[in-house]
């Protein structure tokens, strides 16, 4: 089993409230929009990271970070990228990626809008955690937690952080 914690759209933002939660994961997840590099030196300080560049992000977040990841983690295919749409309305390259790999979890940022929603015609749960960093037009820094367990994904919950300020 492993507890997995994601975040999305930093905007080289990261503090305290964030960091109570990295500390209590296995691993952290983020979706892009990283902006400066302390933010995932600061996570990769306290927790192994996984982590995908967004548009936001330089040239070296770019050099550092890949585009997408896939991965097995717990007996489950996981995809991340930080412009990805969402079941129905996927990017054309996205769907094309999902048709073929046959990921259990879809993971994107980008939108800043919290979405967990299962798409039954690519049969894949799609996740996006929001915004945790301050810049943007949401009102509520948002994150997800969950766990995967051969196979499953277990206790979803979505972590409300202070209104953004």
């Amino acid at each position: 089993m492993k507890k997995i914690l994601l975040l999305s759209d930093t905007h080289s933002f990261i503090d305290d409230q964030i960091l109570k939660y990295v500390n209590q994961a296995d691993e952290v997840w983020h979706a892009g929009d990283i902006g400066n590099l302390n933010v995932t030196d600061t996570l990769k300080k306290h927790k192994p990271l996984r982590a995908v560049y967004g548009n936001i992000d330089d040239k070296d977040a770019r050099a550092e970070f890949k585009e997408d990841e896939i991965f097995e983690l717990e007996q489950m295919r996981v995809f991340i990228t930080h412009i990805g749409g969402y079941p129905g309305k996927y990017k054309p390259r996205v769907r094309d990626i999902i048709a073929m790999r046959k990921p259990s979890i879809f993971i994107c940022g980008h939108s800043h809008i919290l979405k967990v929603q299962y798409d039954e015609k690519y049969n894949v749960l799609h996740l996006n955690p929001g915004a945790a960093g301050k810049h943007g037009f949401h009102k509520v820094r948002t994150m997800l937690r969950f766990e995967l367990d051969s196979g499953n994904i277990k206790n979803l919950e979505i972590i409300e952080l202070a209104k953004r300020s």
